[in-house]
């Protein structure tokens, strides 16, 4: 009798979907505004120029490039083999390894600075806190941000609320989710997070919002069909708020910067 193969794990499979569509990724995923940069090196109490940073998480290099353009010098790390081709094609000139940061291959005390751009939640932080610690040199600084959609903007917590009753997903909850993930990002309590928010926002057609909501795990996981559907619906609804096809998305960056002794 042939065993049961083991059931997928959920969460590997959200993470590892983005590598499918890498460059969707790239060209329709909002970046980042200049104050968190400056709010990273306030916290981080040092400039980014000519700090040696590690960004995990790389992913197509949506961080990596702003960080490279403030003069810091970068070596990204991505796990994912779809994400990480997109990276090498687009950013050549920066360098870039394999890996996660549960297994940092970075060696003792050599960075400044290590960041994370939406991707800390794919972390265990039972190993990537005493990684981080490992690879940041004294003084150094770990900084950990999520642009998260601004739910106060009453078209955006519509628009959570009709992807809440697709999915099957309690937005309210996923909300606190976000919230207890910046608040636990260290359950240890090893590192002294300071917490930040910065609001921004960007103006874009509705086919690129529509785009960026495509590459998000929770519709990338799901039959393709099925997303496309409901992609088709949220452009009618958003045709009604947006009759000129240009959509306002508004961002609340959540920021927690710690820095070692």
């Amino acid at each position: 009798m042939t065993a049961a193969p083991p059931p997928a794990d959920p969460h590997a499979a959200r993470a590892g979907s983005f590598n499918a569509v890498a460059a969707r990724y790239a060209a329709n995923r909002p970046s980042y505004p200049p104050a968190l940069l400056d709010a990273v090196e306030e916290l981080a109490g040092r400039p980014l120029s000519g700090a040696r940073t590690v960004d995990v998480g790389a992913g197509t290099g949506i961080a990596s490039t702003l960080l490279h353009a403030r003069g810091a010098d970068v070596l990204a790390v991505e796990p994912g083999a779809g994400m990480a081709a997109e990276f090498r094609r687009a950013l050549p000139h920066i360098p870039l390894v394999r890996g996660d940061g549960n297994a940092l291959p970075v060696a003792d005390s050599g960075a400044d600075l290590i960041t994370y751009a939406q991707a800390w939640h794919w972390t265990d932080p039972a190993r990537s806190v005493p990684e981080a610690l490992r690879v940041l040199r004294p003084g150094g600084a770990l900084a950990l941000w999520w642009n998260t959609d601004a739910q106060d903007v009453d078209w955006i917590a519509e628009a959570a609320g009709r992807a809440g009753r697709f999915l099957g997903i309690d937005v309210a909850a996923e909300r606190r989710k976000a919230g207890e993930r910046v608040e636990q990002a260290d359950p240890s309590g090893r590192l002294d997070f300071t917490r930040r928010t910065i609001r921004w926002s960007r103006r874009v057609p509705i086919d690129t919002h529509l785009a960026n909501v495509a590459t998000h795990s929770a519709l990338l996981v799901i039959p393709e069909e099925r997303a496309a559907a409901f992609l088709k619906q949220e452009r009618a609804h958003l045709l009604e708020v947006f009759p000129d096809g240009v959509v306002e998305e508004t961002y609340d960056v959540l920021l927690v910067v710690a820095r070692t002794p």
